[in-house]
């Protein structure tokens, strides 16, 4: 029997295997930027206009997919501590997280059981009780009623029944998933696969939340496509992040229903000029890590992250996208604050005034008539990717129900 992996070993293996994936990474992409080529899927894709637009296909995809399978809400650092929570409102739900004594992350419906007011104001802090607004019914961190208000005279009713409706959810990967189901399961293990160690590489959990923003948009569809794939980074980009990233040059790796999705800087050329294996391949690329359905962490530059998450709309042609944007540690010289804030103009340009507009532009056409169907090419595997899961989905859903 051989000598125990002490954790540092199990560290060090893990940083070597990551750092020999990520130059992996970088061959495949060089060789594509050699050839004029990109990964491709074995096929275009024909779609109706309709699965973008019409009102009750995306009530029923809205319901099966986004009501019932596991979104990453919130991340890890938003709750930093034992006694931290976080209020917010998701698909009009109104949504408590915390994290209770022991440091396990939950998630309720935060909505009090006596007459169904709002618990706690939306927002951040810490706390270890949660009182109603309305008649001060008490609720701890881990959901249990702890005190009825004016007890002798309310009546007897079973505290240990009253507790915050709680919702499933899990952490891992830096991330909080939680189904908005009170009556789901799920197992985040077999959910992720092997897209969690992918997640895991990213190191969320030690990363500075340096700030938020909410940017309106058009349909889920449109928005989430144009995360999808790089065919148009030269024609919309040019000033913002197309002037770093090889356009239609794309590695495409599939994880179940996630994807992560690899794109050429444009120094890939100097490749030919490196031997060995000491480099970095971060150097020359950049990752997009793709969870289905609507969460892109992407823009990991000079130690800065984007995250997005694409919330659809009450209709077909709305959507939020709540930006995350994350900085390696707190900024704190002049320096590294200018260099947070141009990431963060970068981002809001390349994003709100790029890719949105044209966005835009494409929910508009919809009306048209000028289509009745849209052409997703071969070099657009991860369009074609998404589209595929949204309907294997949709036939689970269909077989369960018929079953």
């Amino acid at each position: 029997m051989g000598l125990p992996v002490s954790n540092e070993d199990k560290t060090t293996n893990r940083a070597e295997a990551e750092a020999a994936e990520l130059r992996g990474l970088a061959r495949r992409a060089h060789h594509h930027f050699k050839n004029r080529t990109t990964d491709r899927a074995d096929s275009t894709l024909e779609l109706p206009v309709d699965a973008y637009r019409n009102e009750e296909r995306f009530q029923q995809e809205f319901e099966r997919i986004f009501l019932t399978l596991p979104l990453g809400l919130a991340f890890s650092i938003e709750l930093p501590e034992p006694g931290t929570y976080l209020a917010k409102t998701v698909f009009k739900k109104p949504l408590l997280l915390t994290r209770d004594k022991e440091g396990k992350v939950r998630a309720f419906l935060n909505v009090c059981r006596h007459r169904g007011a709002t618990v706690c104001a939306e927002g951040v802090g810490k706390r270890s009780r949660f009182v109603c607004p309305y008649h001060s019914w008490t609720y701890a961190a881990d959901g249990e009623l702890v005190y009825l208000n004016a007890a002798d005279t309310f009546g007897e009713v079973d505290k240990s029944k009253l507790g915050l409706t709680e919702l499933p959810s899990a952490e891992k990967a830096g991330v909080i998933w939680v189904t908005l189901d009170p009556q789901s399961t799920f197992e985040i293990d077999e959910w992720l696969g092997d897209f969690a160690d992918k997640l895991a590489s990213l190191d969320l959990n030690n990363w500075y939340l340096y700030e938020q923003r909410d940017l309106p948009g058009s349909g889920w569809k449109a928005t989430l496509d144009g995360y999808l794939e790089v065919y148009h980074h030269d024609t919309v980009h040019g000033k913002t992040v197309g002037k770093h990233t090889v356009g239609n040059l794309l590695v495409h790796d599939t994880y179940g229903p996630h994807q992560r999705l690899t794109f050429g800087r444009k120094n890939l050329n100097e490749l030919d000029q490196i031997a060995g294996e000491d480099w970095d391949g971060n150097q020359f690329i950049r990752i997009i890590h793709s969870v289905f359905p609507n969460l892109s962490i992407s823009g990991i530059v000079g130690g800065h992250c984007l995250i997005s998450q694409v919330f659809p709309g009450d209709t077909a042609d709305t959507t939020i996208t709540r930006q995350t944007l994350l900085c390696a540690t707190e900024p704190e010289t002049d320096a590294e604050k200018s260099a947070a804030a141009e990431f963060s103009a970068m981002t809001l340009q390349a994003v709100q005034d790029e890719d949105y507009v044209v966005v835009g532009s494409i929910q508009r056409g919809m009306e048209s008539g000028a289509n009745t169907s849209f052409i997703l090419g071969r070099n657009e595997p991860g369009v074609q990717h998404y589209h595929r899961w949204v309907a294997e989905f949709m036939q689970s859903n269909d077989a369960k129900h018929s079953g």
